[in-house]
């Protein structure tokens, strides 16, 4: 269920802004965005995994922090982002 280190490091070597970036909003987005796929998979064939899933509307939720942050901060970075990863809004 969790990312290994070198799907993390890929995700992170395509959304970074400079060389040595790690945590910018563009990068956790990537992040939080794989680790929800990840489950949303898992759910497909564990129905009744409710704890996971307390797990998956948090990631959400604070998936959704960062996107309103971005978007505030900068509407560019921000459409970018969202048709890249492919998100709806």
């Amino acid at each position: 269920m969790a990312l290994d280190n070198v799907a993390k490091a890929k995700i992170v070597q395509d959304n970074q802004v400079t060389t040595d970036d790690t945590g910018s909003p563009e990068v956790q987005i990537a992040l939080l965005s794989a680790r929800i796929d990840d489950l949303s998979v898992h759910f497909k064939s564990h129905i009744h995994d409710h704890h996971s899933r307390q797990g998956l509307l948090k990631m959400v939720s604070s998936r959704r922090k960062l996107l309103d942050y971005l978007k505030k901060k900068n509407l560019d970075r921000y459409r970018n982002l969202i048709a890249k990863l492919g998100l709806r809004k």
